[in-house]
């Protein structure tokens, strides 16, 4: 009787010890994803400036077909 109340004192102390072992993973895998959407945040954001610049710079380009017509 004893043996099999310490084998299963053992398995919930692994039980436990699994328990904390995953909280622990859990919150690393928390501020991983918190990190990599602010990353994704910023990327968005620096792309939407880039795209902008872009579509400015475009504008500002002469229209070639008018040119064509002249030529």
């Amino acid at each position: 009787m004893m043996n099999e109340l310490d084998a299963l004192e053992d398995k919930v102390a692994q039980i436990v010890d699994l328990c904390h072992s995953l909280r622990a993973k859990n919150a690393e895998l928390q501020q991983r994803l918190a990190a990599a959407e602010a990353m994704r945040a910023a990327l968005i954001s620096r792309m939407d400036a880039a795209r902008m610049q872009i579509e400015q710079l475009a504008a500002q380009l002469p229209d070639l077909s008018d040119n064509e017509e002249s030529v």
